[in-house]
């Protein structure tokens, strides 16, 4: 095969770090400059990334000649750590996703980031937010570390543009820091998940402890997997544990974290107070989608043992995080963090299948996950622009204010589908995929491969979880566009909405076709008239990498069982939502929920996510508070600082006892001897020194005179 643009792999995520630099250093005045140098940036990496994809997709068997290049870089004890970039079936798939979606939400930017008064102290006369080049140099450096991430030929490298994302996330989710909660938001998410990435980070450095190696060829090689898998360590509580499933399973705390699985989900809903571009870069195309692919990546380590405890416990995390994270979007009112909690539910859907040993399935619903993901995102972002237009127009009215006005709140929207065609259609597509609405949507093909390996291969309870986690996702995401563009508008603010500008919505029409007919290359081949015209070739694709590890990805037999069982799922989920809030849309703002009646108490309890924020706050956050006062009081009052104070002052009494005995009486003594005798021979000879020629010339006279009489006396 020809390596010529594989050879040029490591060029990708260059773009966008290069654009991050000239408009840090250079165009930062300018801020359209800026944007169009971000653009171009991306555009660049895209260009290139679906060059690789094309080049990779003609080869036949493409996984078992997977390219790498690597090369030494950091000499470490016996060995040399390489960097290098690595192509196979996977990292094609994810170079045809990333760099596209990621110019898409670059586009669609242009449009967002100019608003009349999200905060209006701090706009500029040009309309533009004030720091509207940064946002453009952090997403690029955001970019940047994704597209790093995917090429990545070792552990180490991956690591590395892992943190770099840690550090966009951060920035980003805080952009707007003169909010408190988004200063906060960003602490949260950049706290929480260092959790997880120190248990990674440990991990891998027992893994290459083990192997001599952190590059996944070395790692991955089967006789290092057999050893790793039958050389046992003693684990408190569990003893003897395969090293395999100790560090698969430290390397996926690192997942959790990063992909917001629970116990550390909390970040991720708060991270909706950065701009919603933000939070499509964040639930789409990079950072969660981070921690899935690490663990496709990871896949043979975690494998290793068979049926062990490492694939158990992924499963369970998935299956458990898919549905407690449905449940929640039930009653949420904010459209951001609607689709917050989908994120973490569906990316415990790809866990769950990572779990329950569908590989292909998971890549699958990664990929065609963060185009739907990413529309939705953008969409809602959309809604709240236009909600933002649609409120200042009221005061340019004099129209009534409603209080209080949040733009993200769907209790004050209503009947926007007229009012924002395109927007609502683009929307209600991402949304028919997300509830995996059947035959048309991509959505539906990605969960109906995960449900049909989870009910084939016997693994009952992740199936009927996901398949309850389905239904929910169905009836939250109608709900969802029952209230934001159905009945009619609940507030002032929704009569003056209008379409939101090209630049946001034509990145949304062209998500919207992938989110319907992204799917069709992994239709099942058994499926009836479909399947064999297609004949999958999605899986064929990424199976040639499975089987080159050693991965099982046959190609499963249809069943109409789990396809009519999901299919329930979705249509019951969207005609319950049509039911509760279609047929009598809610007409107020102030109307209680249709929810809220019969779900009584537990409609409190989703609505307060469970009560997990406030149990954190109640013993972790409340611990640490009060550990850090533990160490301040020990460090001020009790050892730390009485300790050095003690050795300050006995040295200081030490210092003065030298020198009264040393110092003063010898050293100080023998000095100014020396000087008192260089003054008093100085005060002899100034006496000779008159500076008068006729005192030297009697002096030399009476010299000669003596020196005559010394030689010329008899005898001498």
């Amino acid at each position: 095969m020809s390596e010529i643009p594989f050879s040029l792999t490591w060029l990708i995520p260059l773009p966008p770090l290069l654009a991050f630099a000239l408009i840090v250093l250079f165009t930062n005045p300018d801020k359209k400059l800026s944007a169009r140098v971000a653009i171009f940036g991306v555009a660049v990496s895209w260009v290139l990334g679906w060059w690789i994809v094309l080049s990779s997709v003609v080869i036949p068997h493409f996984g078992e000649h997977a390219f790498r290049l690597a090369v030494h870089w950091l000499p470490a004890a016996s060995s040399v750590l390489t960097v290098g970039v690595i192509v196979d079936p996977v990292t094609a798939g994810m170079l045809f996703m990333v760099p596209f979606v990621c110019l898409m939400i670059f586009i669609y930017s242009v449009g967002y980031m100019t608003f009349p008064g999200h905060l209006p102290q701090s706009l500029n006369v040009d309309g533009l937010d004030p720091r509207y080049s940064r946002f453009f140099a952090y997403i690029s450096l955001f970019a940047f570390g994704m597209l790093g991430l995917v090429i990545a030929e070792n552990l180490l490298m991956l690591f590395i543009f892992w943190e770099v994302m840690g550090l966009c996330s951060y920035l980003l989710i805080g952009f707007w820091f003169e909010k408190p909660s988004a200063y906060k938001a960003g602490l949260k998410a950049f706290i929480t998940t260092r959790v997880g990435d120190t248990i990674m980070l440990a991990g891998m450095v027992l893994l290459y402890a083990q192997s001599g190696s952190l590059a996944f060829a070395d790692i991955f090689s089967p006789g290092n997997l057999e050893r790793l898998a039958t050389t046992t360590v003693n684990v408190p509580l569990f003893g003897p544990t395969p090293w395999a499933t100790v560090l698969a399973i430290m390397i996926f705390f690192g997942a959790i974290g990063k992909s917001a699985q629970f116990p550390l989900h909390v970040w991720l809903p708060d991270a909706m107070e950065g701009p919603t571009p933000v939070s499509a870069l964040i639930h789409a195309a990079t950072m969660v989608s981070a921690g899935v692919y690490l663990m496709i990546r990871m896949f043979p380590l975690v494998q290793a043992v068979e049926h062990g405890p490492a694939l158990t416990f992924i499963a369970f995390i998935g299956a458990f995080t898919a549905l407690f994270a449905a449940s929640i979007a039930v009653a949420q009112n904010d459209i951001k963090r609607v689709l917050a909690y989908s994120t973490i539910s569906q990316l415990g859907y790809m866990f769950a299948a990572l779990g329950i040993g569908a590989y292909v399935a998971a890549v699958f619903h990664l990929l065609v996950h963060s185009f739907f993901k990413s529309l939705l995102f953008l969409g809602a972002g959309s809604v709240i622009h236009a909600m933002e237009h649609g409120h200042h127009a009221t005061a340019e009215h004099g129209d009534a204010q409603e209080g209080s006005f949040d733009p993200n709140d769907m209790r004050n929207m209503g009947g926007l589908f007229r009012k924002m065609p395109i927007t609502a259609l683009t929307f209600i597509a991402g949304g028919l995929a997300l509830s995996g609405f059947p035959i048309v949507t991509a959505g539906f093909w990605s969960k109906d491969e995960i449900l049909a390996d989870a009910w084939i291969n016997g693994h009952s309870i992740v199936f009927w979880t996901l398949a309850f986690a389905a239904f929910l996702t169905a009836f939250y995401t109608g709900r969802q566009i029952f209230l934001v563009f159905f009945g009619t508008p609940r507030t002032s603010a929704a009569h003056h909405v209008g379409e939101s500008v090209r630049s946001m919505t034509y990145p949304l029409i062209v998500l919207a076709i992938f989110a319907v007919v992204g799917g069709w290359v992994g239709i099942p081949e058994g499926f009836p008239g479909l399947g064999h015209i297609l004949n999958n070739p999605f899986h064929h694709f990424i199976a040639s990498q499975a089987e080159a590890l050693g991965i099982e990805a046959a190609v499963l037999p249809f069943n109409p069982a789990p396809v009519s069982i999901s299919i329930l799922a979705a249509l019951g989920g969207l005609a319950l939502a049509w039911t509760v809030y279609g047929v009598q849309p809610v007409e107020s703002r102030d109307a209680p929920d249709p929810l809220e009646r019969p779900l009584g108490g537990l409609y409190r309890v989703l609505q307060n996510k469970y009560y997990i924020d406030e149990f954190y706050a109640a013993t972790v956050i409340r611990f640490t508070i009060w550990l850090s006062h533990l160490f301040s009081r020990v460090d001020r009052d009790w050892i730390i600082d009485p300790l050095v104070n003690w050795v300050g002052r006995s040295g200081r009494r030490l210092a003065t006892g030298l020198r009264r005995l040393v110092d003063e009486p010898i050293i100080d003594g023998l000095v100014n001897g020396v000087g008192s005798a260089t003054n008093a021979s100085g005060a002899f000879l100034r006496l000779i020194q008159t500076g008068r020629v006729q005192n030297y010339l009697v002096v030399m006279l009476l010299t000669a005179l003596m020196l005559l009489a010394l030689y010329t006396t008899p005898g001498s």
